[in-house]
């Protein structure tokens, strides 16, 4: 598999395959969602976007960074999200990088958000579709984001060896400037076990599959018996 480790400003044309890795925080709160009963995630283009589809449909949770804001209804952190029952409902999530990447390859065939919850689910996704290339969008940090390459690099190497060790790969995201910045308090919204939740590897059965519906761009989960 012919593989590209790309952050969201080298972007150019349409990839085939995607792989957008955001694991601190937007897709691990995404598998948290799924986790406590969402049906679906929209990922909303901006915040006033958000609050539109908010607005349009009253009965949609809306989730953005940062502390909490008049319109919204939870904020980007797993350690908050995962005692909040979402049974059967619809998620507008916002975030400053991990939805800004999804939407920016929102043409390629195939886009997968991940992150480490959802590391194994995703690399088997790979495998089953049998792309011979597959583009990483690291979110983060214009793509320097260390946890985000840490996972990326770690998902595409499970695709093709099964005996891969993570233990290198979560020491890297553990110590990553956005793990220190969730430990220092310098993000907002934030609870005390959110890097812990972000690093557990696996947790989730399922990958994430973003895809157009009515010019939406629409996140499932996705296990390989469905």
């Amino acid at each position: 598999m012919k593989t590209r480790f790309l952050g969201i400003p080298e972007l150019t044309g349409t990839p085939s395959v995607a792989v957008v890795v955001d694991v601190m925080r937007a897709y691990t709160v995404a598998a948290w969602a799924f986790a406590q009963g969402a049906e679906k995630i929209v990922l909303a283009e901006s915040l006033d976007d958000a609050l539109a589809l908010k607005a349009r449909h009253p009965d949609w949770v809306a989730l953005k960074d940062g502390p909490p804001a008049p319109g919204f209804d939870a904020v980007n952190s797993p350690g908050l999200l995962r005692s909040v029952d979402l049974g059967g409902r619809t998620v507008v999530q916002k975030t400053t990088a991990g939805t800004v990447g999804a939407l920016a390859v929102k043409e390629a065939s195939l886009v997968l958000c991940a992150g480490f919850v959802v590391a194994e689910a995703t690399a088997r996704h790979l495998r089953e579709r049998g792309g011979d290339s597959v583009t990483f969008v690291v979110t983060g940090e214009d793509g320097r984001a260390d946890e985000d390459l840490a996972c990326a690099q770690y998902i595409a190497r499970r695709v093709t060896e099964d005996g891969t060790d993570a233990d290198g790969f979560l020491r890297r995201a553990g110590v990553s400037r956005a793990a220190r910045e969730l430990a220092e308090g310098v993000r907002q919204g934030v609870h005390p076990d959110d890097i812990a939740l972000c690093l557990e590897l696996d947790r989730f059965p399922f990958a994430m599959v973003a895809t157009l519906e009515d010019s939406l761009m629409v996140l499932r989960p996705h296990t390989g018996d469905r």
